[in-house]
Parts: structure tokens; sequence; C-alpha cells
């Protein structure tokens, strides 16, 4: 899953971005309004987390410009104690949910693994069933046929964003970007993100898993039980 975090307070920015890394989630940061705007209009996200309290511009416009663009991106907002007008113009305006300073940035990580159970398999709040596929994303364990299956970061993050968009074609360039954010443009091919999909389905297939990754060619990959 990757995450935006909209934060002028470097330090804070820093735990965040270190916290949510070590938690297997892929990072990408911006301290200021303009470079929040041109991350926004640039790429896609699963979730922002925006502080509506920036020195060179609103926070609740960039929710706007969020709206405008994506609307399955969810938003956690980033407050003051005493800003209660500005978190609930947020909820109006779309934000999916609100934590205020100062917090755990365990609660954080709670937060958003929520808000991406919610956002994205129908307000179900536990594990992800795709036929016998499940997902626990708070273990970020995965089994198949009720059997545990040993997948690495790369492997778990890949199908968990296939499951989030079953049925949707997604381009080579789209998954890389997702999986590895920034880091990507340092990338001389996407050799690798067949190393990735070729291991998954291997290791799927020996559960009894049929081959969800349907392979689309000249357009990219979609992951669907549905035959061609």
């Amino acid at each position: 899953m990757k995450i935006l975090i909209v934060e002028d307070e470097i330090e804070l920015l820093d735990s965040m971005t270190t916290y949510l890394k070590n938690e297997d989630f892929i990072c990408e940061r911006a301290s200021s309004f303009f470079e929040a705007e041109d991350k926004i209009v640039g790429f896609g996200y699963d979730i922002i987390i925006l502080d509506i309290t920036l020195p060179d511009g609103s926070g609740i416009d960039l929710l706007k410009l969020i709206k405008e663009h994506s609307t399955k991106t969810g938003v956690l907002i980033v407050s003051a104690k005493n800003s209660l007008d500005d978190k609930l113009l947020g909820l109006d305006l779309g934000a999916d949910d609100y934590i205020t300073k100062p917090f755990h940035l365990a609660e954080l990580n709670s937060r958003i693994n929520s808000l991406i159970r919610r956002r994205n398999f129908d307000g179900d709040d536990s594990s992800i069933q795709f036929n016998e596929i499940n997902v626990d994303p708070s273990s970020k364990s995965v089994t198949v046929n009720g059997k545990h299956i040993e997948l690495t970061k790369k492997e778990y993050n890949l199908l968990l964003y296939f499951i989030t968009n079953k049925n949707k074609v997604l381009t080579k360039e789209s998954i890389a970007e997702h999986l590895w954010g920034d880091d990507i443009e340092m990338a001389d091919s996407y050799d690798f993100i067949y190393t990735h999909m070729g291991n998954l389905r291997k290791k799927m297939k020996k559960l009894g898993a049929p081959n969800y990754l349907q392979t689309m060619y000249g357009l990219g990959y979609k992951f669907t039980d549905n035959k061609q």
C-alpha cells in the first residue's frame, strides 16, 4: 500500500515515514503545500496523511484537490487540538478520519489499516477474502485454502494490490510505481516485476489456488476469476 505523508514538521515527518516504512508501507513525503500539490496531481496513492495546517497553503485546499483527482484515495487528517472547525470541515469535504496531535505512531498505523480495509473491501474492518485466499492486514499474513503461505514483503504487497484492484487492468508501470514509489526512477527495467509475479503465482498454485493473474498483452495485468 502506498502512502503520501503531508507534514511540515520535519521531525514528525521523519518519524512517521520511518515507522510506516517499517510496517511495510511504501511512503512518499511532502513538507509543503506546493510539493504535496505536485505529487497529488502526478501520482496515485491508497492513503494520504494530510496535515491541514501548512505554512504555505491550506490543507483543506489539498483535500479538495485529492477528491477531484482520486475518489478512491483515503484521507486521514492530522490536526491540532484546537482545530475542531477544520476537522469538521475536512470530514464534510470527504476526509475519512482524523487524528489529533500529539499521537502515538502505533495508533496512526492502526487507523491506516482500518481505513484501507473500510475503503477497499466493502466496509469490512477485519480480514480480506477473495475466494480461497484470505489476507489479514493486521498481521500481514495470507492463507490459501486454510493453509499459511510464506510471502516476501513485495509478494504480499503485490497480492494485496491486485486484490484491491481486482478485475482492473494494471500496467507494469503503475505496479512498479505503486510498490516502489520514488525509488522506481532508479530502475533500468521492469524485469523484477516479472520475477515477483512469477514467484507469487508458483506459491499460490502450490496451495491449490487457480492462476487469477491474467496477462493482458500490450496493456498490463488483471487479477480476476472471470475467464477470458
